[in-house]
């Protein structure tokens, strides 16, 4: 329903969102890329927020807005707003000198509201707000060079291979932008000191087993070719890209689970969902219940110190 402001108002739940400047281009469109609105932004979220919010729900949230649309300014948004409605959830934790009050997004009205805000991407933390200090996810983000999305899928084939002789269970999603995140479902019974310096020493072992294709340095001048295992999302206050989020790329790509057999498919690509049919693959409940059966570090931490020596 459109008023005669030209606000748009969209039901979800008990709760009516006012979308304020629907028609506003968020993406232009050109060559092969489409252009989307904010309305087509909110029509996705609407769609989509069934798979999405079993992984937003209970999380602080960093929120990447374009409120000129991708080709403008981006503001990374931590804290909450004071003129947010008061039935958006906050939680307010601790930082480096102070407290930060951030965002989460339980419902399908909040997810509706930071659209109209134009946040574009939604940043979890690996933590829910209850437990913050003891991650439920490790993420590794296999981050490449360049834009050549083989090295990226070679280096999701050995990280698995790793994984499993670890025997601990993955899940794959591309991330809309050039990579790939492979993630471990955790019981939240471990620190985010141990969670790090776990992912840290499995990326360093992959890498040093195959020290021509992968590496852990952080700097980008000391990688070279070689694509980068990336662990740094493995801490407190840190994030990463929720499943099923926009990112802010020509044609609005969307950071999508799939099924370990696609990674054998040729056209996989870390862009090969948008806003146009990712909604489609979402129903196809790629991961399965997967990140419900979180596991301890103990066994693996064993197994992966015996392949080390």
């Amino acid at each position: 329903m459109t008023g005669g402001d030209g606000t748009r108002r969209v039901r979800a739940g008990r709760r009516t969102v006012e979308v304020h400047r629907p028609d506003k281009v968020l993406f232009p469109g050109g060559g092969d890329a489409k252009e989307y609105t904010k309305a087509d932004l909110v029509d996705y979220y609407r769609a989509v927020a069934p798979f999405m919010l079993p992984h937003l729900r209970g999380r602080p949230l960093m929120l990447e807005r374009h409120p000129d649309g991708i080709d403008g300014p981006t503001f990374m948004q931590k804290n909450t707003p004071d003129h947010y409605p008061d039935w958006i959830e906050r939680v307010e934790l601790a930082k480096e000198g102070g407290t930060v009050r951030h965002t989460v997004c339980d419902d399908t009205a909040t997810l509706l509201y930071l659209a109209d805000q134009a946040s574009i991407t939604l940043h979890r933390w690996m933590s829910r707000s209850d437990r913050t200090g003891h991650p439920d996810r490790l993420v590794f983000d296999l981050d490449p060079s360049g834009d050549d999305f083989e090295a990226v899928r070679e280096a999701a084939r050995l990280l698995r291979e790793l994984l499993d002789e670890l025997e601990l269970p993955s899940a794959l999603m591309t991330t809309g932008s050039r990579g790939l995140h492979v993630i471990v479902p955790l019981n939240g019974r471990h620190d985010f000191d141990e969670v790090r310096a776990f992912a840290r020493d499995v990326a360093d072992t992959l890498a040093g087993a195959h020290p021509d294709r992968l590496t852990t340095a952080a700097r980008k001048k000391e990688r070279g070719d070689r694509l980068y295992l990336d662990i740094q999302r493995n801490a407190y206050a840190q994030t990463a890209v929720t499943p099923y989020t926009v990112r802010p790329r020509p044609g609005a790509p969307v950071a999508t689970p799939v099924t370990w057999d696609r990674l054998d498919d040729p056209e996989l690509h870390a862009r090969r969902w948008t806003v146009a049919d990712a909604v489609e693959q979402a129903r196809t409940n790629p991961w399965s219940g997967l990140l419900s059966r979180g596991r301890a570090l103990g066994p693996a931490r064993r197994r992966l110190n015996a392949l080390r020596g």
